[in-house]
């Protein structure tokens, strides 16, 4: 039994776990994208759901959002259904999409201020949170300049940020990296690693980079669809026989070096 099915097993009388994906297929057309997916983030935890490019990740990110519907299996934040209590369940989730989402021309705290208009904040208590979300991720002093005069990495941090603004308790990351230097990379990394251990929120963060894994992580591999692997990375090497995460997701997936590249 893996590390999801044993939390899955005991978490009846705890409290609910930050994310839930119970049994979702998807399909567009006759080409199905999802099958059957299941995976669980705790509170307080680091999920990586790793996969190449077109594994099937954003297109579960877009069910778990409501961008798509879900007709199959379940989706619970916080305990809350995704179908049945779409608002309540939203209200919990903070969501970094892979594409950039901020107003180039606006400044950094007008972005915030923006998205917390939005969710219904007044204007004092959306300065205070966006004071707050930029002090997070380091930028309190970047606060009045314009998106467009930051750099890649720096941008990241102002989503996160705006992802932050409703204190949710569950993140979703796609491809959060893509494109940034290493420096970048794990300055936002770190940014969100330190929101699960201060805070408390679970996170799943989708790469295809398997060196942002780290060896605490919960590693759930998607690949062409299907959930190939769920557990903690000892738990993979140990199943794989492999000596490195690497080494693992290739014996799992069946793929080479050249279709990593790819």
């Amino acid at each position: 039994m893996n590390d999801t099915a044993k939390h899955n097993q005991g978490s009846a009388s705890s409290e609910p776990d930050a994310l839930v994906v119970n049994g979702v297929s998807h399909s567009f057309g006759e080409k199905r994208v999802l099958d059957n997916v299941s995976l669980t983030v705790p509170r307080g935890s680091f999920a990586v759901l790793l996969g190449l490019n077109g594994a099937g990740k954003s297109t579960l990110f877009s069910l778990i959002t409501r961008l798509y519907d879900n007709v199959s299996g379940e989706i619970r934040i916080l305990g809350h259904d995704v179908r049945r209590s779409p608002g309540a369940a939203l209200q919990r989730l903070g969501v970094v999409f892979q594409s950039k989402t901020l107003d180039q021309d606006l400044s950094l705290h007008q972005n915030l201020l923006y998205h917390a208009a939005l969710h219904g904040f007044g204007h004092l208590e959306a300065r205070r949170r966006a004071a707050e979300a930029l002090a997070i991720v380091g930028l309190s002093d970047r606060a009045h300049e314009k998106i467009r005069n930051l750099s890649g990495g720096q941008s990241r941090r102002v989503e996160i940020a705006r992802s932050l603004m409703h204190r949710p308790g569950c993140l979703l990351l796609d491809e959060a990296t893509v494109g940034l230097d290493i420096g970048s990379r794990e300055s936002v990394i770190g940014i969100v690693r330190g929101l699960v251990q201060r805070q408390g929120l679970g996170v799943l963060w989708a790469t295809h980079l398997i060196d942002e894994i780290a060896d605490t992580d919960l590693i759930v591999v998607l690949h062409k669809g299907k959930v190939m692997f769920s557990g903690r990375l000892d738990g993979f090497l140990a199943e794989t026989g492999a000596k490195s995460a690497r080494d693992a997701f290739r014996i799992v997936t069946g793929t080479t070096s050249t279709e990593e590249a790819a």
